[in-house]
C-alpha cells in the first residue's frame, strides 16, 4: 500500500469520527473552560479560644453554598492572617471540606532560636480572611475581613468537675478535723504491722539487743519519709521507756537533723531526756549501695533484734531484708513504692502496704489533723466507688450523664 493510499485511509477515519461526535471538533479544540470557581464562605468572625492561656483564637464562618451533600466543588478552606486590616495576609492553615472553623493557636514566641511568626499575642487584634478551594487549585475570592483577640482565661470551665470534687473533699477534711479536735474517737482499722510494734520492742528489750530504724533512701521531703518520722517518734518513745538502744542510720543531712529532733522529742515526752544520745542517729552516705552496705554492717555487728523499714525504698529493699533475716531480726516494713512491696512482703514479717504507711502515722499519733484527713480520704473513696458503680450501671443502660459530669476537658 502506497503512502498516498495510507493517508487517504487515515483521513477517512478522522472525518467519520468527527461526524459521529456529539461535540463539534472546533468546540473541542477551542474549549478552555475549567472547573467552576467556588463561592466564598460568608459571615466570618473571630472569637477567643476558651479555657486557654490567652494564645489562641477560633475563626468561624458559614459554609460556601458549593459545600454540601452531593457537591464536590469545594475541597477545603484556606485561612489567612494579618496584623492590620490593610497589611499583608499570610497563610496560617486550612480546614477540610464541611468544616466551619479553624483554631489558630501558638504560645511560643521563639522557635528554633528565632522569632516565631505564628505566635499569638494576648489581647492583640488580628485580622483574618477565608477563601474556598476547589479541585485543580482554583480558589474563590477572599471573604470579608474579620478581627478578634486572644484573651487569657481565669477559669477553665472544662474542670468544673474537679472543682466540685475538691470542695467536697475539703468539706470532709474540715468537718472530720473539727470532730477529732472535739474529742470524737474515730475508728481506724487495726494494722498488723503496727500492732506488732510493742511486741517487737519488748523482744529487743528482753534480748538486750538494739533496734534498727531505717528511713529509706528517699529525702526528708518525701511523703513516705514523713510518715516514717511519725512512726519513728512512737518507736523512740517506747524504746526510751524500756531503755532500749535505737539506731537510726540515714542517707541525707536534712533527714539526719529531722530524725535527731524526732528522737530527742520522743525521749523528752517519755521523761528520759538524760539517756538520749545524738550519735544514735548517724549519717552514713548519700550513695545508695554504699549506704546499704553500711546499714547491713550495723545489722551484723550489732545483731539488732528488730528492724524497721519505713519510707522510700528502691533496689536495696531485698538486700536489707535478707541481711536482717541472717541477723535473726524481727522485721516490720512499709513503703509506697509499689515495685518494692513484693520483696518486703516476701522477706519481712509484717508489711504496711501503700496507704497503710500513711494510715499508720494517724493510727499511732492520734493527731486530730492526721485522723481527720484519714477519715476524709475514706469518705472520698467511698463516694468515688459509689459513682463508679452507678456510672457502670447507667452506661450499661445507655445513659451517660454521670460520665459527662465527671469528664475533664483539658
Amino acid at each position: 500500500m502506497g503512502k498516498k493510499m495510507l493517508f487517504m485511509l487515515l483521513l477517512s477515519l478522522l472525518l467519520f469520527a468527527v461526524g459521529n461526535a456529539q461535540t463539534p471538533l472546533e468546540e473541542v479544540l477551542t474549549d478552555t473552560t475549567g472547573p467552576p470557581v467556588p463561592t466564598s464562605p460568608s459571615n466570618v468572625y473571630v472569637e477567643d479560644k476558651p479555657d486557654d492561656d490567652g494564645h489562641g483564637v477560633i475563626v468561624r464562618w458559614d459554609l460556601s453554598p458549593d459545600d454540601g451533600a452531593g457537591m464536590d466543588n469545594v475541597l477545603g478552606y484556606e485561612v489567612y492572617r494579618s496584623d492590620s486590616p490593610d497589611g499583608e495576609y499570610s497563610y496560617v492553615g486550612m480546614a477540610i471540606k464541611g468544616s466551619d472553623e479553624y483554631e489558630d493557636q501558638d504560645d511560643s514566641p521563639i522557635k528554633n532560636g528565632v522569632p516565631n511568626p505564628d505566635f499569638i499575642e494576648t489581647e492583640k487584634t488580628y485580622y483574618y480572611k477565608v477563601r474556598s478551594m476547589a479541585a485543580g487549585g482554583i480558589f474563590s475570592e477572599h471573604s470579608e475581613i474579620a478581627s478578634g483577640q486572644a484573651i487569657e482565661n481565669w477559669f477553665h470551665s472544662g474542670k468544673i468537675g474537679i472543682l466540685v470534687g475538691v470542695l467536697i473533699f475539703w468539706s470532709f477534711v474540715v468537718y472530720f478535723i473539727f470532730k477529732a479536735r472535739g474529742g470524737k474517737d474515730f475508728y481506724v482499722r487495726p494494722l498488723a504491722g503496727i500492732n506488732a510494734v510493742d511486741d517487737a520492742i519488748g523482744r529487743a528489750t528482753e534480748m538486750g539487743r538494739p533496734i534498727l530504724f531505717v528511713l529509706g533512701t528517699g529525702t526528708a521531703g518525701d511523703i513516705a519519709t514523713i510518715a516514717g518520722f511519725t512512726i519513728l517518734s512512737r518507736v523512740a518513745k517506747l524504746t526510751a521507756e524500756y531503755q532500749t538502744k535505737i539506731l537510726v542510720p540515714v542517707n541525707e543531712p536534712v533527714m539526719m537533723a529531722v530524725a535527731q529532733e524526732t528522737v530527742r522529742t520522743a525521749y523528752l515526752e517519755a521523761g528520759r531526756p538524760d539517756i538520749y544520745k545524738p550519735e544514735l542517729i548517724s549519717y552514713e552516705t548519700a550513695m545508695q549501695f554504699p549506704y546499704v552496705a553500711a546499714v547491713n554492717g550495723i545489722m551484723l555487728r550489732e545483731r539488732t533484734a528488730t528492724n524497721f523499714y519505713m519510707g522510700v525504698f528502691h533496689a536495696e529493699s531485698l538486700i536489707l531484708a535478707e541481711t536482717g533475716n541472717i541477723a535473726g531480726s524481727i522485721q516490720i516494713s512499709g513503703t509506697d513504692q509499689i515495685s518494692q512491696l513484693p520483696f518486703f512482703i516476701a522477706a519481712t514479717d509484717y508489711t504496711l502496704i501503700g496507704e497503710e504507711l500513711y494510715a499508720a502515722s494517724a493510727y499511732l499519733s492520734k493527731e486530730p489533723i492526721l485522723v481527720g484527713t484519714l477519715k476524709a480520704q475514706d469518705w472520698g473513696k467511698a463516694i468515688l466507688m459509689l459513682l463508679l458503680l452507678i456510672g457502670a450501671i447507667l452506661i450499661s443502660a445507655n445513659l451517660s450523664f454521670i460520665r459527662d459530669m465527671v469528664t475533664v476537658n483539658i
